[in-house]
């Protein structure tokens, strides 16, 4: 049974899902994943079950990785993470295109994404379990869609086109106001630059909400910092901000 604050996070992603499956995108953007779309029951079941509450912290993503949320759903969701730790699975249909170097394989898929790998291991680390991390906090990204290039390689969002780019931030902007909104956080933190920047545009246009912007590096093995005991970075990060105690 879906809560009232959850039944409203799920109606504003398939707003959000319909909205931007809707958008095209002009070179380099080769190929689009919409996951909310394709992947929708696990996406709602992991809604469902972990934004049922309202939230001390919201940890908000850039957008799907091709081996993680683009698989499973969920944001950050390598199978092993979303499937056994999470307690998260579902069917999985298709895109209706695919790069060949990235199919979608749903729960199937054994490629791990390491993002995702990083994070839910830092969370089980310092939560211990699923319900204790459930009732403390909630991870979403910014964007929904999954960008890929024609010869395969993946794109992040501020990678677009400026006005594609702002089309898409219209719609992905409205959802995040709706997640903090909705889950009343004291803490929205930023996963990467790009996501910290996003929290901090729409707190700026929400003046009644009482929420604090915090940040962490990007666990994505892009970001040469998140190779060198990323875990230790970003709980060193939290507990400086005061995010977390220890």
């Amino acid at each position: 049974m879906k809560s009232p604050v959850s039944a409203r996070i799920v109606t504003a992603a398939r707003m959000l899902a319909r909205e931007a499956g809707k958008l095209h995108f002009a070179a380099p953007v080769g190929f689009v994943y919409n996951p909310l779309d394709y992947a929708r029951a696990p996406h709602e079941a992991y809604i469902q079950r972990y934004a049922a509450s309202r939230k001390r912290i919201v940890f908000l993503g850039m957008n799907p990785g091709p081996w993680g949320m683009a698989q499973t759903g969920v944001p950050f969701g390598d199978v092993p993470s979303t499937r056994d730790w999470l307690g998260i699975s579902g069917v999985v249909s298709r895109p209706p295109r695919m790069h060949d170097k990235h199919p979608v394989q749903g729960y199937s898929c054994a490629r791990r994404e390491v993002s995702g790998t990083r994070l839910w291991g830092l969370m089980r680390e310092h939560y211990g379990s699923a319900d204790a991390f459930a009732d403390d906090a909630f991870v979403s990204n910014y964007c929904p869609l999954l960008f890929l290039d024609s010869e395969g390689r993946n794109l992040t969002p501020d990678k677009l086109r400026a006005e594609d780019r702002a089309r898409l931030e219209e719609l992905c902007d409205r959802f995040l106001a709706e997640i903090i909104q909705s889950l009343s956080p004291a803490w929205v933190v930023g996963i990467g630059a790009f996501a910290e920047r996003r929290c901090r545009d729409i707190l700026g246009e929400l003046p009644d909400a009482a929420t604090e912007v915090g940040a962490i590096p990007h666990p994505s093995p892009a970001n040469p910092k998140a190779n060198r005991d990323w875990a230790g970075f970003a709980r060193g990060a939290l507990v400086s901000q005061g995010v977390w105690e220890r």
